[in-house]
C-alpha cells in the first residue's frame, strides 16, 4: 500500500493545531476526537484524503505513516487516560510529546514515529510489522 505525502503533511498540521488546542484548553473531548483520527489514519483511512483530487505526483511506503499513526494513538490514549483519571501530569505529557512529534512532521517533514518503524526494522529485520490491510 502506498501513501499520499500530502495528505500526511496536512494530517500533522491539523494535528499540530488540534493538540495545541488540547493543551491550551484542557479538553479530553477534544483529544478523543484527535483518538479518533489516529486511529482511521492507523487503518490507511486518512480523513485528510477528501482535500485532494487526483493522483499524487509521488508516493512513499504506507506502513512507516501507518506506524507513526499508531504510536500517536498510544499516546492520545494514554493522555485521555491521564484526563479521565485526573492525573493531570499523564494528559499534559502525552499530548505534548504527541504535539511535538505531529510539529516535526508538519514544520519539517520530519516523522518521529516513522523514522521508529525504520529502525525497529533495522533492529528486528526477522519481525513481522506489517500493518494489516
Amino acid at each position: 500500500m502506498r501513501a499520499d505525502p500530502r495528505v500526511l503533511r496536512l494530517g500533522a498540521a491539523v494535528t499540530t493545531l488540534v493538540l495545541a488546542l488540547v493543551l491550551v484548553t484542557g479538553s479530553a473531548w477534544l483529544l478523543a476526537v484527535q483518538a479518533v483520527v489516529f486511529a482511521a489514519g492507523a487503518a490507511g483511512r486518512s480523513p485528510y484524503r477528501v482535500f485532494f483530487r487526483g493522483p499524487p505526483t509521488k508516493t512513499e511506503d504506507a506502513r512507516p505513516p501507518r506506524f507513526a499513526q499508531v504510536v500517536g494513538l498510544v499516546f492520545a490514549a494514554a493522555g485521555l487516560i491521564g484526563f479521565i483519571a485526573g492525573i493531570t501530569p499523564l494528559a499534559l505529557g502525552a499530548t505534548a510529546a504527541a504535539l511535538l512529534a505531529a510539529f516535526l512532521n508538519a514544520a519539517f517533514g520530519f516523522c518521529l514515529g516513522c523514522e521508529m518503524y525504520l529502525m525497529i526494522r533495522r533492529l528486528l529485520p526477522a519481525a513481522n510489522m506489517e500493518v494489516p490491510q
